[in-house]
């Protein structure tokens, strides 16, 4: 049999795609070297920082392109590091091109933004939101979820993904797990400590989340929102004020009332409300919280959740209900909201304001 051909085998590796970066190692400049000796065959790929943690992935892809190479009998992978100037290189490259939002964000102008809130915690918004981009993502779309809920963070835990976020230059690259990139300042605390900042520092890790993390082509970016009408709700709103903004009750009137707040927080700081989505529906915390929410913002209900245990027990455990119990009814509620989402128009629905004289 021939020696495999260099070119065939350069072609073979465009569909080695970076598992975080989500572009080809041969695109990225990443192939430091390939090697030819008979039927052996010994790629080089350049990680971006040492200790990369997606070895695996690579090691699995580089396998599986070269397997149907004509001539090729055995692959050996190699890692290398790049270089601070290939990094800077890396940087420059990926960001060609952008066409962002204006003030230095990160986010592409075709990126929707869907900003989960709530008026109080414990109604279930970090797992619905969590749980929602999921959904969204099954559908083929890019999504992002930036946990914003800066002293409640807990979407890392919800989607099981423990691994660190890469500094690449300047850019923060997110790290990424069932097809979605994750970013919370959970990521950058040690041992569960509690955040404990004033309203400029916060405003300041939300900015550096929007400009500095490479996000992206991601189409859609959903936004765990901290609960209630606090600080960051403000500077999300200052920062985008065109997010689209989905608000989460439970059915009891008490929580509705509250939630109610957190709509018209959206409303004065610029974001449009698209819905509201019933959680924990049952006989439990009673009935009609989400219609009597929707009907005073004045937008449609998107879908009601119902009380179950599994969507709990699966976020305890770290694995999201719409990867462990895809079929549940729970799952399929969550799957018909995130259409009822992708369905909207942008901006086709908002509450408008009031004229004050």
């Amino acid at each position: 049999m021939s020696e495999p051909s260099r070119d065939e085998i350069l072609r073979a590796l465009e569909r080695v795609i970076d598992p975080e970066l989500k572009r080809p190692v041969t695109e990225l400049d990443m192939v430091r070297g390939v090697e030819i000796d008979g039927g052996d065959v010994r790629v080089t790929i350049a990680l971006t920082v040492a200790g990369c943690p997606l070895r695996d992935s690579f090691q699995q892809q580089v396998a599986d392109v070269l397997r149907d190479v004509p001539g090729v009998e055995r692959v050996a992978l190699g890692f290398d590091v790049m270089t601070p100037e290939e990094r800077q290189a890396l940087t420059t490259k990926l960001r060609a091109g952008f066409q962002g939002r204006g003030q230095g964000l990160s986010l592409d102008v075709s990126t929707r933004v869907v900003a989960v809130c709530s008026g109080k915690g414990g109604v279930g918004k970090s797992t619905l939101a969590a749980n929602l981009a999921v959904a969204i993502a099954q559908t083929g779309k890019q999504v992002g979820i930036l946990d914003a809920d800066v002293y409640g963070h807990s979407i890392p835990h919800v989607l099981g993904i423990r691994q660190k976020p890469v500094l690449v230059d300047k850019m923060i690259v997110p790290p990424v797990k069932h097809d979605l990139k994750l970013m919370s300042i959970g990521f950058f605390l040690d041992d569960n400590q509690p955040v404990m900042w004033r309203g400029p520092m916060l405003h300041r890790a939300l900015e550096q989340f929007l400009s500095d993390v490479h996000w992206g082509q991601v189409d859609v970016l959903v936004v765990d929102m901290p609960p209630g009408t606090g600080d960051v709700a403000i500077s999300l709103g200052q920062l985008l004020p065109r997010a689209e903004t989905l608000v989460v009750t439970t059915p009891q009137p008490a929580a509705q009332e509250v939630a109610s707040r957190a709509g018209a927080m959206a409303q004065k700081t610029g974001m449009r409300l698209i819905g509201v989505v019933e959680n924990m529906t049952g006989d439990v915390f009673g009935s009609g919280g989400g219609e009597r929410l929707a009907q005073e913002l004045g937008v449609p209900v998107l879908g009601h959740v119902p009380l179950d245990p599994l969507l709990r027990e699966c976020g305890d455990a770290g694995e999201p209900l719409l990867v462990a119990a895809p079929e549940s009814s729970s799952a399929q509620a969550l799957r018909a909201i995130a259409d009822e989402v992708l369905a909207l128009q942008r901006g086709s629905i908002v509450k408008s304001l009031p004229v004050l004289s």
